[in-house]
């Protein structure tokens, strides 16, 4: 099983944002990636949108002059 898990590191430990459903004592194999990353990740998926519909806008307003 997969799951994305938020987290907040404090005193040593890093503490689950939410609800787990394990095991007391289970063991687990965590993968860490820091916010910025998630952060970057989620900003580039709204600049590639706002960029493209630039894009867009140039292209039709460069339509506009060229043909009339």
């Amino acid at each position: 099983m997969v799951r994305v898990i938020r987290a907040r590191y404090e005193n040593g430990v890093l503490k689950p944002l939410e609800k787990l459903d394990f095991k007391e004592g289970e063991e687990l194999t965590i993968v860490v990636k820091d916010k910025s990353f998630y952060e970057l990740a989620r900003r580039i998926q709204v600049e590639a949108k706002e960029d493209v519909d630039k894009v867009l806008e140039e292209v039709r307003g460069r339509g506009k002059n060229i043909y009339g």
